[in-house]
């Protein structure tokens, strides 16, 4: 268990362990409802947005201030496939298993079968503790903890942050209370999707110099490991039933038998996938997700080739 006490005396050793943490991620809930703990940043008309926000160490009792989930987002024939997958919690996961057969139907990285494959990759997002700053569109979350949800290229500049590029950077731990720094967040619409290549974080200070108030801060934190329970996610067989449904398949098809038939099969009987405009689930898919991670395309190419 990490106390307040023992947070604020072991923070100049927690960057070196957070480093490694975030470099083993680089390298490396979905609901109907809405969840009152999470925080999302609002946009206009425009596709614009802007907030101040500060990223929160580990909550009490955890080691690391972020979790890794990975999820699936696509259409097929019979609708969205919209999952979080089990590799996230080291499982065998359907969509991962049929999009390594898909990969080694052809060798043509230009085939239908390679290309449905790329469309029904993994996707990476994070989620972190944050206090919020400032909100500029509902200033009432001002000063309040909450969950926060982002992809790779946020996950990007925190590690950035923390691995600087040149040697007159100091390196900085962007979840610590007393030495982090806000993240000034800065959202803009490019082609078609959300772009945070402009947000970028502010020079190292604490969030606040009165201990007592940071005690608060850090006593309203949310479980992060709670993510990663079994119970957060579907079954293998809940998933592979949903999956053949989305794409039209019987169990059959998932299992060819040699590749000389399967370049056939496919060529007339996989699901032909075009890019479409964006509709309201298209958009919070990609609102999700902000950046395409080519970490999930690895993935499934390392299991064709074991």
């Amino acid at each position: 268990m990490v106390d307040f006490a023992s947070l604020k005396k072991n923070r100049s050793s927690a960057l070196e362990a957070l480093t490694k943490e975030l470099n083993k991620a680089s390298t490396t809930t979905q609901s109907n409802s809405k969840d009152d703990r999470f925080w999302a940043p609002e946009v206009d008309k425009a596709g614009n947005g802007s907030a101040i926000i500060r990223f929160l160490p580990a909550p009490n009792g955890e080691d690391v201030p972020f979790v890794r989930i990975w999820d699936h987002g696509f259409q097929g024939p019979g609708g969205w496939y919209i999952e979080k997958s089990l590799t996230t919690i080291g499982k065998n996961d359907p969509v991962a298993e049929f999009n390594s057969t898909l990969w080694n139907v052809s060798t043509d990285d230009n085939s239908p079968t390679r290309k449905q494959a790329r469309d029904q990759k993994r996707r990476l997002s994070f989620v972190s503790n944050i206090y919020v700053v400032k909100d500029p569109a509902n200033p009432a979350n001002d000063g309040k903890v909450f969950l926060y949800k982002y992809g790779k290229k946020i996950f990007d500049k925190l590690n950035d942050l923390m691995n600087p590029q040149f040697d007159d950077e100091k390196p900085v731990n962007p979840f610590d209370l007393w030495e982090g720094a806000n993240f000034r967040l800065r959202i803009r619409k490019f082609e078609g999707y959300r772009n945070y290549d402009k947000s970028e974080f502010e020079k190292p200070s604490a969030l606040s110099d009165d201990d007592s108030v940071l005690e608060a801060v850090y006593s309203k934190e949310y479980s992060l490991q709670g993510f990663l329970q079994p119970s957060e996610f579907k079954t293998y067989d809940e998933l592979k039933a949903r999956l053949h449904k989305v794409l039209g398949l019987d169990g059959s098809a998932a299992k060819p038998n040699t590749r000389a038939e399967d370049d056939e099969i496919w060529k007339e009987e996989a699901p032909k996938f075009k890019a479409k405009e964006a509709t309201p689930a298209r958009v919070a898919v990609a609102a999700s997700d902000e950046d395409d991670d080519e970490d999930g395309l690895d993935f499934f190419k390392k299991l064709a080739e074991d």
